[in-house]
């Protein structure tokens, strides 16, 4: 062989070795299409928060497969429009590996037709109405089953016999409210109005004036977290109505921001910030040092964001690759113990969550009441059971 050729051979081999170095240290790309703007405008930027820290960790300690990973955020503008915008970018041009976000249902239901002509896992990390299903699709937070019964049980327990029901006019609010009614009827009680107003709307004045004359001693409401929880509760509390009322769509963060509004709400929630426990400690110290005083207040739809990240990681390290059929087959098998405790989403396609029962306080911080254990989602996808 001649030396030309020698020189030629050792040339192509080193350029192959470097192509293939660099495809291994190609990024592995997670979308996250979220409602930067509309309803759930109040409580996204925390969610990119807790994506961006969960990121930045798992970078530092050498990525995934020894690749990198990425985000790519998208806007969906908390609606069906802007989902399927946002979702056929991330999943088409920026030909992202994997979904993980939290949307508000609209959104979520216009996605996914999307998600599954790209044939990628998508891990919606919102609590929710329950009952949506697909293969693609694992879900690391709260439905109904796990979220209404300690409010319930609560006010009822406190004497509460007669409940009046708000809600935001789309899958979300209906649904939780329609699981709503039928726990209270089951337990004995009665529901003397159920009232809606479109995602968007801001006036409540109509509703609470019904709200007021029902004879209702207990308010429950299903909104779309973020802003029309603001508005609602402002006008509740402006028009001087004082009932137990729990919200069933406030995070801890939007509590917060609400101020002294949204004191004496009674929330249930798969995390609040004080839990005690090492991996809550080190999770809010983490963001903490990263965000300095841009820190937003952890809360329940940013952890499951933060922890589905490390669920899809796992996911990944235990089918060996990022592609599709694999990762499925490991999202419902992996557990991953973050600030909420252990998670593992093998119950048709959805997790048991330790529940806490809470009341929020003068300066926005939630009391806990009482906790419950494990709390089992019940039916959701008996067709995707694990």
């Amino acid at each position: 062989m001649t030396t030309a050729r020698l020189l030629l051979l050792a040339a192509t081999s080193a350029a192959s070795l470097i192509s293939f170095q660099a495809n291994a240290a190609d990024p592995i790309v997670i979308g996250v299409p979220v409602g930067l703007s509309g309803a759930n405008s109040v409580v996204a930027p925390s969610v990119v928060q807790a994506a961006e820290l969960a990121v930045d960790e798992i970078n530092a300690a050498g990525g995934v497969l020894g690749r990198p990973l990425a985000l790519e955020v998208a806007d969906d503008a908390s609606g069906a429009a802007g989902a399927q915008k946002a979702f056929d970018t991330l999943l088409f041009q920026k030909e992202v590996d994997v979904l993980i976000s939290m949307e508000t249902s609209a959104a979520r239901n216009a996605g996914l037709p999307i998600v599954k002509r790209a044939e990628k896992p998508y891990i919606y990390t919102s609590f929710y109405e329950g009952r949506s299903c697909s293969p693609f699709m694992y879900v690391n937070a709260w439905v109904p089953e796990q979220q209404v019964p300690p409010i319930v049980d609560q006010f009822m327990t406190d004497g509460a016999k007669k409940f009046f029901l708000i809600g935001s006019d789309y899958a979300f609010g209906r649904g939780m409210l329609e699981f709503t009614r039928a726990y209270v009827e089951k337990n004995g009680g009665e529901v003397v109005g159920e009232e809606y107003l479109p995602m968007d709307g801001t006036d409540w004045t109509p509703i609470l004036s019904k709200l007021k004359a029902s004879g209702a001693d207990a308010l429950v409401t299903s909104t779309a977290g973020g802003a029309p929880n603001v508005t609602l509760t402002k006008q509740l509390r402006g028009a001087g109505i004082d009932l137990p009322y729990g919200n069933l769509a406030v995070d801890e963060g939007t509590a917060k921001s609400m101020g002294p509004d949204a004191a004496g709400i009674y929330i249930s929630a798969s995390y609040v910030t004080s839990i005690d426990s090492e991996a809550n400690k080190a999770f809010k110290a983490a963001l903490e040092k990263k965000f300095g005083d841009k820190m937003l207040t952890p809360n329940d739809l940013s952890v499951p964001e933060y922890e589905a990240v490390y669920a899809y990681k796992k996911a990944v390290e235990a089918a060996g690759s990022t592609d599709t059929e694999a990762v499925l087959g490991e999202l419902g098998k992996v557990a991953v113990d973050g600030p909420r405790g252990t998670i593992t989403m093998n119950k048709q396609h959805h997790a048991p969550l330790t529940m806490y029962l809470g009341q929020v306080q003068d300066d926005g911080s939630v009391k806990v009441i009482k906790a419950f254990k494990d709390v089992d989602p019940g039916t959701q996808c008996p067709d995707l059971a694990d």
